[in-house]
């Protein structure tokens, strides 16, 4: 597979998937968190997937995986084919990622609220296994903050000190009832490492994503404005 490809493609990727049920903002929101993560941080690639000491990245955003499917395209997990059938009967590429379709996927998700609970029990599962090596990564939307089941790990992640959890808030300031002085602020209250910054400035993401917690669960919270869409690049 054809593993050139740079941020500067990844619209040009997305503009192959077509088709109804795009939820495109919920795709391009994440583009440029999901890219620095894949390029710069996670210890995964196509050849080490399956690797028992990879990290896993776990998408609880799933209901807008455009973005997704274009920066595992662009990383060799997947054949770039496969983006011009997204959505369509019989292509692995739904609306919502399925583990045992798509190549690099962790979880099925796309049901709000599931992605961070999994996260808690990834770390405890491999924990488990001897495995205290690999880095789990979490991908939320601000928007799922409203349920509950995310307060719940997020108490339990700080009380435990889950320092190999890490989680990424999109925040585009979609939730319905948010929450009083912020979403660092509610994460540190419960004993995580937190940090706000623009979730399109690539090194301020880069410098989040692998700043120092021990003992800590780290979270990173990405401000991305709400944009009508991206304008697909020429090469």
């Amino acid at each position: 597979m054809d593993t050139t490809y740079t941020y500067d493609d990844l619209a040009g990727l997305m503009s192959l998937m077509t088709g109804d049920e795009k939820h495109g903002f919920a795709a391009t929101s994440t583009l440029d968190a999901l890219w620095v993560l894949y390029d710069r941080v996670l210890r995964v690639t196509p050849e080490t997937a399956g690797a028992p000491d990879r990290d896993r990245f776990l998408l609880s955003k799933g209901h807008g995986p455009m973005a997704y499917y274009a920066v595992l395209a662009a990383k060799g997990f997947l054949p770039v084919e496969w983006l011009s059938g997204f959505g369509s009967y019989g292509s692995p590429l739904g609306h919502h990622p399925d583990r045992t379709l798509v190549p690099g996927v962790e979880i099925a998700s796309g049901s709000l609220g599931h992605g961070l609970p999994l996260g808690v029990g990834t770390v405890h599962g491999l924990r488990a296994r001897g495995l205290t090596g690999p880095r789990v990564w979490v991908l939320i939307g601000d928007g799922e903050l409203d349920e509950g089941s995310n307060h719940e790990a997020i108490a339990y992640a700080g009380a435990t000190g889950l320092d190999r959890l890490h989680t990424v808030v999109i925040d585009n300031s979609t939730a319905t009832h948010g929450w009083p002085g912020g979403i660092a602020p509610r994460f540190a209250a419960a004993g995580w490492s937190a940090v706000t910054v623009d979730g399109r400035d690539h090194e301020a993401l880069y410098e989040a994503f692998t700043a120092p917690h021990p003992g800590r669960p780290h979270v990173v919270v990405a401000r991305v404005e709400k944009v009508v869409q991206v304008e697909p690049s020429h090469h």
